[in-house]
């Protein structure tokens, strides 16, 4: 239960300092801790929905469709929170790519 809740809180962290390098994604406090919870059910509900319709392509990528994918998702989240602002699917792309390496190395270090 603690690994979920530090890995919560570091992803939060991880949304307003991806906001701090990239230029036109925009968060506020507020707006990282909502959205990282809306992104999470986003993630949990839609994606997979979006991966397997998806898939052709997904396999004729070699997989870096689902980049496109995540930052669909991340373009989503932006839309339905206040505080959370993503100026252009090329910035979501691009936001995208960092908070899941951001995500893979949190989840690499704090484990269950």
């Amino acid at each position: 239960m603690t690994g979920w809740l530090i890995r919560w809180v570091l992803n939060i962290i991880a949304i307003i300092f991806t906001a701090y390098l990239i230029s036109g994604f925009e968060v506020t406090v507020p707006g990282a801790i909502f959205g990282s919870i809306i992104l999470g059910v986003i993630n949990a509900i839609i994606r997979p929905v979006v991966l397997l319709l998806t898939l052709p392509i997904n396999i004729i990528t070699l997989g870096l469709f689902t980049l496109v994918v995540n930052g669909l998702m991340l373009w989503l989240t932006s839309s339905v929170i206040k505080g959370f602002e993503v100026q252009g699917f090329g910035t979501a792309i691009i936001a995208a790519l960092v908070l899941t390496l951001f995500s893979f190395v949190i989840s690499f270090f704090v484990k269950d």
